[in-house]
């Protein structure tokens, strides 16, 4: 994320709200789930039925993006109505833009936000392949300053300095475990804290040393900018971390990291703990 130009108050009221009028002039599904489909699981948009798809380029406001898909999808999973965007913002993208969905979600009447990614084990009790259900998070941008909150507070999202210590729902985690033993799949469901970090490189050996002490289980570039606001407009969140690789702490190992593997084991199991949790 290239928070380095981010303009927190780049975007109005007017601007969201005309993107929701325009969303749910054009579909008849009211939402109450948004899912944030991150690396390896835009595939779960495949599964809703009586869909809706919104290519982002033409939506009115809506954050223009590169890639294979960019797209909302409005549909019924499970019998229950949600919109999943395919094609998350994050790397190169400032914080206004990465958070723009989730406030459009909020005037849309989405409830809960359910949130994916890609991460790299710094608990050397994770291995590759595991999924981590997010119980807290460390936002390093937050600590220079990079909030997606700072600026103008406007009170028809939220207050103005919101709590933080719930971010994550204990009672979603709780179905996701439930969901997870009942798949038969608990063996490598982890939970801990993800830490978020700019990027778009990936960690040297002493911030990864560093992250460990300060408490971090995975590290990632996405996702707290979108908790922050989702919180801040009162929805429930529940966040799922997929291990793609160990992260290297020792100077002499010759790994180098690559988040490209697993992906087909992720969505499998996220798809079957995203229904169970959200749904």
């Amino acid at each position: 994320m290239n928070i380095s130009s981010s303009n927190p108050s780049s975007y109005k009221y007017e601007d969201y709200r005309e993107t929701a009028d325009w969303l749910l002039s054009h579909t008849e599904q009211r939402p109450k789930i948004a899912i944030i489909c991150g690396s390896g699981l835009c595939g779960l948009a495949d599964l809703l039925d009586n869909k809706t798809v919104f290519p982002y380029k033409g939506i009115p406001h809506f954050p223009n993006r590169t890639g294979h898909v960019s797209q909302l999808v409005f549909g019924e999973l499970q019998g229950k109505q949600c919109v999943c965007m395919q094609g998350h913002f994050n790397k190169g993208y400032d914080i206004a833009t990465v958070t723009y969905p989730v406030r459009v979600f909020f005037l849309l009447g989405v409830e809960t936000l359910i949130i994916t990614n890609a991460v790299g084990g710094l608990n050397p009790n994770f291995k590759v392949g595991d999924i981590m259900l997010i119980k807290d998070h460390i936002n390093m941008p937050g600590y220079a300053g990079q909030n997606p909150l700072c600026g103008h507070n406007d009170e028809r999202f939220g207050v103005r300095f919101p709590c933080m210590s719930d971010a994550y729902d204990k009672d979603l985690s709780s179905l996701a475990k439930e969901a997870a033993e009942e798949q038969g799949c608990s063996s490598f469901i982890q939970q801990g804290v993800y830490c978020m970090l700019a990027g778009p490189t990936f960690e040297t050996i002493a911030e990864c040393r560093a992250l460990q002490k300060l408490g971090a289980d995975a590290v990632g570039m996405s996702t707290v900018p979108e908790v922050v606001v989702a919180r801040h407009c009162g929805l429930r969140v529940f966040g799922l971390s997929l291990i793609t690789n160990k992260v290297v702490t020792d100077y002499n190992s010759q790994e180098k990291t690559n988040h490209d593997e697993h992906h087909q084991q992720y969505l499998q199991t996220a798809t079957t703990l995203v229904i169970s949790a959200g749904i």
